[in-house]
């Protein structure tokens, strides 16, 4: 249309071929799981001429292998939670582990016995093999199946003697016992579950020469829901999903997708390299928790399982090579090295296969970090601040305050027995992360609102708002989260009746989480700023329903400010929703992992998105929608927009919307943004 100006900066915009959905031929090396025929020929001749690491790794594998171990395959392998029930699950791991040891024991040595005892255990359960049950039922099989699979793929490609039924009988267990398992891949798990299920697909994909299946598998690496990808498991602080819940179950996840990562490399896809060696960036943190350090964190690190996995090797090796300094992960690497085997032996690639690059070091995200409530108060409370000590009534000092008055809630769990009400000129502090407010469940859904709808001169600051059912997170966080829970808990919620009825609400320092409802909804307001705040895992799929409830919601606001905000992690909603909103500025925000957009625009007037991280969503990262009028004067400057599920800008008849200086890297949709005049109403 005539009167739809759009200014548009062309950047240049790197779209790798993994990032298309179009399946096109590719010619799969083979050996190519874990090492190419290069990569297995430099072990090999690394081992003969008694080099080190390899010779000590090789050594110690023929000392501790066992040729005379009785394979004894089952038909029906269960595995319940933690092991229990256990029915051929232990079989089925010793099984695989040892076919992999024997194959390369093989392929070193020449020696005849080990290819026999490797095709023995692979002949054996693929003819007895018909199906997993019970919880860890696809855990197991993406355990073992990669590992299998290493082992198929050096046998079949040497003069081992595996002959031609065996290998059929193998494929035919892939196709019909292992990848019918995993290939809905189970997001809602802790993320090891879908790092080892891609690994195990990406294996099975190589091995069957199948070029969908990888695609799939690479798609579900980038882009995965929940839990199930790379980033939604290592945070751009390199914090990760599971580090609240203990280091074993981090570095098992960690090294499930490097290993699927080490796959694609193989096959000449580099996920080392994305987002600034994202890879890199979670083993160096979980590292140098496990060093000592206690870097920070958004919730408490898990003290649990402090020991250091056998996942470092080829991580380090590889990284190394490439010239990026991970010091942490080298000493992992190097504490573990004296008891490993196949991690050493098959760390390294031919020589010349990764390239050096400039020295560097994986960096964390510095936009928006860290924020919310801190360990300290950024302000104190004022002398003539009403103290007000857990167990005591917050509402009683609110109403005895009235206006003007500034209310210090002590450090502890503030029980709300129902809905606080807020009256206008009430400034609410805490001391940090250590105080928190928390909504008792029988008390109703909202836990803070406005006492009138002409509330003005607001403020919260320095204090976390959890909405959980329960504010002990538990020993596993991921079996709490709001997506699982059927109650309706919402965090702040301030309704005016009309636009600009509600004047001068300021949030800062704050952590609003784990609402089902919308986290933070402000509606009707004038002269908003929310600064250094943090809502996550806030807008599940209780009524109204899905896509409704938001990390932050904002409805006929205007002269908003959005700085340094972390909203992330919205199970069903966007990370920030904007609907008949004017003058609004988001700027340094990260906008990260939320199962809508990341950012999302209605019928708004003057927005300027600028300087943030909008990363992992599982649509596009910035919507401006049409709904009636559309939005106009919208500017989205300086921002990171990439890997989300989507474009990175998607815009339908919006007036004047000016992109400048936008890195858009990585986005599913091929062309990474989708600016159109046409009024096309989201119907889903």
């Amino acid at each position: 249309m005539a009167d739809m100006k759009r200014t548009i900066l062309s950047l240049p915009i790197i779209v790798l071929s993994l990032f298309l959905l179009k399946v096109s031929a590719r010619e799969f090396v083979h050996p190519g799981i874990h090492q190419t025929k290069a990569d297995l020929d430099y072990m090999k001749s690394q081992v003969l001429k008694g080099e080190q690491p390899w010779k000590n790794a090789f050594d110690s594998l023929k000392a501790n292998i066992d040729l005379d171990f009785e394979v004894n395959p089952f038909a029906h392998v269960i595995r319940g939670p933690y092991g229990k029930p256990n029915i051929g699950a232990d079989d089925l791991s010793q099984s695989a582990k040892l076919a992999y040891q024997c194959a390369l024991m093989w392929y070193i040595t020449d020696e005849q016995k080990y290819a026999d005892k490797s095709i023995e255990i692979l002949n054996k359960w693929s003819s007895t093999l018909w199906d997993f049950d019970y919880n860890d039922a696809k855990l197991l099989a993406a355990w073992t199946g990669h590992q299998l699979c290493n082992a198929a793929e050096i046998l079949r490609n040497t003069d081992s003697g595996w002959k031609k039924e065996g290998q059929e009988s193998f494929k035919s267990m892939l196709m019909t016992v292992f990848y019918p398992l995993m290939r809905f891949y189970f997001p809602r798990a802790n993320g090891n579950w879908d790092g080892a299920i891609i690994h195990s697909i990406l294996a099975i994909a190589v091995y069957m020469d199948d070029e969908e299946m990888y695609q799939n598998a690479l798609n579900h690496f980038l882009y995965g829901p929940v839990n199930g990808s790379i980033f939604k498991y290592i945070w751009p602080s390199g914090q990760c999903q599971e580090t609240m819940r203990d280091q074993a179950h981090v570095q098992l996840g960690l090294g499930e997708f490097a290993g699927a990562a080490r796959i694609a490399f193989t096959q000449g896809t580099d996920l080392f390299s994305i987002a600034g060696n994202r890879i890199a960036l979670g083993y160096e943190y979980t590292a140098s928790i496990l060093a000592g350090e206690n870097p920070q964190s958004y919730g408490k690190i898990s003290e649990r399982a402090m020991r250091y996995r056998d996942d470092y090797e080829y991580v380090y090796r590889h990284y190394s090579a490439k010239g990026v300094d991970i010091p942490y992960t080298k000493i992992a690497a190097n504490a573990v090295r004296p008891e490993a085997t196949i991690s050493v032996l098959t760390a390294f690639r031919a020589p010349g296969t990764i390239k050096l690059e400039k020295k560097t070091a994986p960096e964390p995200s510095e936009i928006a970090w860290p924020t919310g409530a801190l360990e300290v108060a950024v302000t104190e409370a004022p002398e003539d601040a009403a103290v007000v000590e857990p167990g005591q009534s917050v509402q009683d000092a609110v109403n005895a305050t009235g206006s003007n008055g500034w209310i210090l809630l002590k450090a502890g769990l503030h029980t709300l027995p129902e809905k606080l009400k807020i009256p206008s000129g009430v400034t609410i502090s805490g001391e940090g992360k250590q105080t928190m407010l928390y909504l008792d469940p029988s008390g109703g859904r909202e836990a803070v609102v406005n006492a009138e709808n002409n509330m003005i001169d607001v403020m919260f600051r320095d204090l976390i708002l959890e909405a959980a059912g329960n504010p002990d997170p538990g020993s596993d966080p991921n079996s709490r989260r709001s997506f699982r829970s059927r109650s309706n808990r919402g965090g702040i919620l301030f309704l005016g009746t009309s636009e600009g009825e509600m004047k001068n609400i300021t949030l800062k320092n704050v952590t609003v989480r784990n609402s089902t409802y919308n986290g933070v909804f402000i509606s009707g307001a004038q002269n908003v700023n929310i600064i250094n705040c943090d809502f996550s895992e806030n807008g599940s799929d209780i009524v109204p329903g899905p896509k409704l409830q938001h990390n932050l919601l904002l409805s006929h606001c205007s002269d908003v400010t959005v700085k340094n905000c972390r909203m992330v992690t919205s199970p069903h909603g966007s990370g920030v929703a904007l609907t008949n909103c004017k003058n609004v500025n988001i700027d340094s925000c990260e906008v990260a992992r939320n199962a809508y957009y990341g950012i999302v625009v209605s019928e708004s007037q003057n927005v300027t998105v600028s300087n943030c991280l909008v990363e992992g969503n599982d649509r596009s990262g910035i919507m401006a929608e049409y709904l009636f009028n559309g939005s106009e004067n919208i500017s989205l400057k300086n921002n990171l927009i990439h890997y989300n599920n989507g474009f990175g800008i998607e815009s339908y008849s919006t007036k004047n919307l000016v992109t400048n200086g936008n890195t858009l890297i990585g986005n599913f949709k091929k062309n990474q943004r989708n600016i159109s005049d046409e009024k096309k109403v989201i119907m889903q």
